[in-house]
């Protein structure tokens, strides 16, 4: 279809500073990337009257013009069932005008990509038609579960970026590493490289090639056949607990990845299937009035269920 008449949008605090481009993409779901910049380079946009480039920055009261474009479609959106529904809305640890953060269950992608239709952040904004702002903060994997940070105002998400990057962000997991890990603290600093194919998949990797990666381990107690840990990244690679954790010799019980697949398997004949790697706490400052934040998300069923048992006579591996 074509939207009918031509658009004089006024920039709002939603979308100060945001890129023309990018503000475009956001307004015109569905309108192929190439098409939106072609308009802006024949000058069919225009921010005050004035032609403007993709890579514009706007300002607060800022007219923008759009002209009429085609936009396909949009398919029917994604089913979220009440359970669902329920799940997320019973895991949120905070929220405010400015912050969501949620305990995200394991087992949830957090956007939707190759093979999910859907993920958390589409699922929220789903079931808050009215939310003008829902933006993730930052990533957890699929089978993670814990402190996942959204942003509901683009002031927030500029914040948090910049906290996350500059490590003003403390974090720490819990993992329950496969076997006796004999060390009480140590603190890996090994480099990790991304996307190197092994068997089809694509896998992180320690190698000198790679960006510095550190990763502060302590070990809360042993067990007869694993070990809880505390581990508390510096830096915020892509699998970095994961890997450190298999690279230390201790790979995280249920990693289907990184892990031991026979330890895997065995878990899981007692009914343990999920990765046992938990985002506990989050400390960060609020973005608008600077006040520390410590959140705290309760510890999931599925490892209290594994350490409640550890003793039990079944786990004695023959």
């Amino acid at each position: 279809m074509i939207s009918p008449q031509v658009q004089w949008l006024e920039i709002n605090e939603e979308s100060e500073g945001q890129r023309l481009d990018n503000f475009l993409l956001s307004r015109l779901k569905g309108v192929p990337k190439s098409r939106i910049y072609r308009i802006i380079r024949k000058g069919e946009v225009r921010v005050n009257k004035g032609r403007c480039e993709a890579k514009q920055r706007l300002a607060l009261g800022d007219v923008v013009r759009i002209p009429p474009v085609r936009i396909a479609q949009r398919e029917a959106g994604h089913f979220i069932s009440s359970m669902l529904i329920k799940k997320l809305n019973d895991c949120i640890l905070f929220e405010d005008d400015y912050l969501l953060i949620l305990n995200k269950p394991a087992g949830f992608a957090v956007h939707g990509g190759s093979g999910v239709n859907s993920g958390i952040i589409e699922s929220l904004r789903q079931m808050r038609p009215e939310a003008k702002f829902l933006e993730l903060v930052h990533r957890l994997d699929k089978d993670t579960s814990g402190c996942l940070v959204i942003a509901k105002k683009r002031k927030s998400l500029i914040y948090m970026h910049e906290l996350f990057r500059s490590d003003q962000v403390q974090k720490k997991y819990l993992a329950i590493l496969t076997g006796q890990w004999q060390r009480k603290k140590l603190w890996v600093d090994q480099p990790l490289q991304k996307n190197i194919k092994k068997g089809g998949e694509r896998m992180v990797v320690v190698s000198q090639l790679g960006k510095s990666s550190e990763t502060f381990f302590r070990r809360i107690q042993k067990f007869g056949l694993f070990t809880l840990v505390e581990a508390s990244p510096k830096t915020g690679r892509t699998h970095q607990i994961r890997v450190h954790s298999a690279w230390l010799g201790h790979p995280i019980i249920g990693d289907q990845r990184y892990g031991l697949s026979d330890e895997n398997a065995f878990f899981k004949s007692k009914g343990h299937k999920r990765l046992f790697l938990h985002a506990e706490m989050l400390e960060i400052h609020h973005p608008e009035t600077g006040k520390k934040l410590n959140i705290v998300a309760p510890l999931p069923s599925e490892f209290s269920d594994l350490l409640n048992y550890s003793k039990n006579l079944n786990y004695t591996k023959k």
